[in-house]
């Protein structure tokens, strides 16, 4: 059971596993595979479960109205094998780094910027 909503963690192909993300594209596991294999976290991926078929819609004369299953794009669990893992605390912690050395900033992890800007937090800076 998790702790709270920031801290989940499931068995994923029968290995507990901290969850990072859910319902993801095939883009954002490659992107988050990579930062994370590089900062020493055995990646799991597994496809998500279907979703809920919609109920039948009814009519006052109670028939029936076909509804047809619109396609939904796949999509997939992130989790790492270490189950303590919470993704919130590694990115404000600054815990995580990109290969090229810099602290991943929230923007880098949500895929807004495309280089991290890894800045002095406002509580280090010094007054000058």
């Amino acid at each position: 059971m998790a702790i709270n909503k920031n801290h989940l963690f499931e068995e994923l192909n029968g290995i507990k596993c901290g969850i990072v993300e859910k319902d993801v594209s095939a883009e954002r596991v490659a992107f988050l595979k990579k930062i994370l294999a590089y900062n020493g976290f055995e990646v799991v991926v597994v496809p998500s479960p279907p979703p809920k078929a919609a109920p039948a819609q009814v009519t006052k004369d109670s028939t029936e109205i076909a509804t047809t299953p619109s396609p939904v794009a796949e999509t997939f669990i992130v989790g790492v094998t270490d189950y303590t893992f919470n993704p919130i605390n590694a990115i404000f912690g600054r815990l995580l780094k990109t290969p090229d050395g810099h602290v991943i900033t929230l923007a880098y992890w949500e895929q807004k910027e495309n280089i991290s800007h890894d800045e002095v937090p406002y509580f280090e800076k010094r007054k000058a």
